[in-house]
């Protein structure tokens, strides 16, 4: 069985080639290492969501509610692509378990909007807490130097989406 902190790279520490039909150029080499290296550092970080007690999808829906504030439910399926049923099964799983309520709008009484509880929003803060310590505990051993590089590259990349 596999520990779902330990480093991915003393498994393989080569990354995969470009998928197929994606051209051989810096730029898309650079993108392939940026893909490898976030989805790697996402499955360290989630290390620490065993405390949170939510799978990914009410993590992630509780993410965008407790971040993007309150939302009808049709956006918050679209935000989270998938389909309307499958967001209303997890704002109710969510709902059961007092992290989110459903709230009418006070400019449209006909739209039901999802708000995070204040449980909703404290879990998802201690959660987060953890997710950044498990980095930080990576950047620990960085010189402060590649600690600053990689801040500039977080700030160009957070400029980019």
């Amino acid at each position: 069985m596999i520990n779902l902190g330990e480093r991915l790279t003393e498994v393989n520490d080569t990354l995969p080639p470009p998928p197929a039909g994606v051209p051989d150029d810096e730029r898309h080499r650079t993108a392939n290492a940026l893909h490898s290296a976030a989805l790697r550092l996402l499955r360290r970080a989630r290390t620490a969501d065993v405390t949170m007690d939510l799978d990914g999808p009410r993590a992630s829906a509780l993410s965008v509610v407790v971040f993007a504030g309150p939302l009808p439910i049709g956006r918050l399926a679209a935000l989270e692509q998938v389909s309307p049923p499958a967001i209303t099964k997890t704002v109710t799983a969510l709902e059961s378990d007092a992290l989110v309520e459903r709230v009418r709008s006070g400019d449209d009484r006909r739209v039901v909007l999802v708000r995070a509880t204040a449980r909703g929003r404290a879990l998802l803060q201690r959660g987060r807490a953890g997710r950044v310590r498990a980095v930080a505990e990576l950047l620990a051993t960085l010189s402060e130097r590649d600690r600053r590089t990689l801040a500039r590259a977080a700030d160009i990349i957070g400029g980019l989406l």
